[in-house]
């Protein structure tokens, strides 16, 4: 990665959804956890293209009918922007935005997505991920099943996004082969927990070698830039990647 690569830090933008929402209280909520809203395009009426941008947001099948009744139920749309988020802060900031969402959802918003990923959740599972990183053990993982989508499919390459939320490189996999999504995703996993919880972590370099156990294939990792998006896109990650090649 290039040492003059001029940081553009992120943000989350959290987009809500409910019935009769009540913009200034929300605003106020907001406010609390450091996010403001956005007032040019929240608005108190149904948004037809939510529906579809929900689907298109899934992680796997967590939502349920009460969650699908929501969004095709909605009259009101909310959008809430965080601070620019900097990387010695950012698992803190990912902690709050949990809070925030669960605030959200016991205070009339009923569907919750973070633009800034593509992800979204049903009701009950943001909830469950909100308690688990507000626990006493402050684990990484519920953060990480919140904020990272994964995998990502793109000409051969399958990818995360959402890891510069937490302060880090998404991951990339040059896969040989049919891809097996499952193991795509193990694969991803292990390595982004390994990056946001080993400090040994902070020591990779290019060229290395990575695997998830002793008797599992070995990687080879590689630093590219974030290519596929433009540094003003929301997605884009400007940490860059993390490549894993085969060996």
């Amino acid at each position: 990665m290039s040492d003059d690569l001029v940081v553009l830090h992120p943000r989350h933008v959290l987009c809500a959804l409910g019935e009769g929402l009540d913009l200034d209280a929300i605003e106020a909520l907001a406010e609390e956890a450091g996010f403001e809203l956005d007032r040019e395009y929240s608005e108190t009426e149904p948004d037809p293209r939510m529906p579809r941008a929900f689907e298109a947001s899934l992680a796997r099948a967590s939502f349920e009918e009460g969650d699908w009744d929501a969004v095709e139920g909605h009259d009101s749309v909310a959008y809430l922007v965080s601070r620019q988020i900097f990387p010695f802060v950012a698992v803190d900031v990912a902690r709050w935005t949990l809070e925030l969402t669960a605030k959200l959802l016991r205070s009339g918003v009923t569907a919750v997505k973070n633009e800034s990923n593509g992800l979204t959740h049903g009701r009950e599972r943001w909830l469950e991920l909100a308690e688990g990183a507000a626990a006493q053990d402050k684990s990484v993982l519920p953060l990480y099943l919140a904020l990272v989508k994964r995998p990502i499919a793109d000409d051969g390459l399958y990818y995360s996004c959402g890891m510069h939320l937490l302060g880090q490189p998404d991951i990339e996999i040059a896969w040989d082969g049919e891809p097996d999504a499952a193991e795509l995703a193990r694969l991803i996993d292990g390595m982004a927990l390994y990056m946001l919880t080993e400090e040994r972590a902070e020591e990779m370099r290019e060229g290395e070698g990575f695997r998830l156990s002793e008797d599992e294939p070995r990687w080879i990792i590689s630093r590219v830039e974030c290519d596929r998006y433009e540094d003003d896109d929301i997605f884009f990650n400007p940490y860059g990647f993390w490549r894993l090649t085969p060996a």
